[in-house]
C-alpha cells in the first residue's frame, strides 16, 4: 500500500478518473469498428509502455463491472453511443458468459484455471 494525499474526496478517487475514460475510449473504438480488440489493445501498450491494453484490464474488472458502469452513464445521459456500448457488452459478453478472467474468458481467454488476476499484472 502507498499513501496518497488527497485534497478532497470524490468518488473514484484517483485511479478510477483515470481508468474509466480509457476503457470508455477503448469500448468506444471497438464498438463504432475502428479498431480490434488485439489493436486498441497492442496500441496502448505500445504508446504508453503499460503492461497491458484497456481490455486486458476490462477481462480482470469483468464485464459485469463495465456493464453495469456503461449503463448507469447511458441511462443518466441519455447518449446514444453510450447505450451502443451497452447494447454490444450484454449481446456478446453478459449473455454469454464471458465476464472475464473470472470466467476463463472475456475479450481475451484464460485455459489456465488456476489463473489468477494478480498473476496477470505481475
Amino acid at each position: 500500500m502507498v499513501a496518497l494525499p488527497l485534497k478532497k474526496e470524490q468518488p473514484g478517487y484517483i485511479v478510477n478518473s483515470l481508468l474509466v475514460p480509457l476503457l470508455s475510449a477503448g469500448l468506444d473504438l471497438l464498438v463504432r469498428g475502428v479498431a480490434d480488440v488485439q489493436t486498441i489493445d497492442k496500441t496502448w501498450m505500445v504508446a504508453t509502455g503499460a503492461p497491458t491494453g484497456p481490455f486486458a484490464i476490462l477481462d480482470v474488472v469483468g464485464n459485469t463491472t463495465a456493464y453495469n458502469i456503461n449503463k448507469m452513464e447511458a441511462e443518466k445521459t441519455g447518449d446514444s453511443d453510450k447505450q451502443k456500448v451497452v447494447e454490444y457488452l450484454k449481446e456478446h459478453f453478459i449473455d454469454k458468459g464471458k465476464l472475464g478472467v473470472a470466467t476463463g474468458e472475456g475479450f481475451y481467454t484464460y485455459p489456465n484455471p488456476s489463473f489468477k488476476a494478480d498473476d496477470f499484472l505481475k
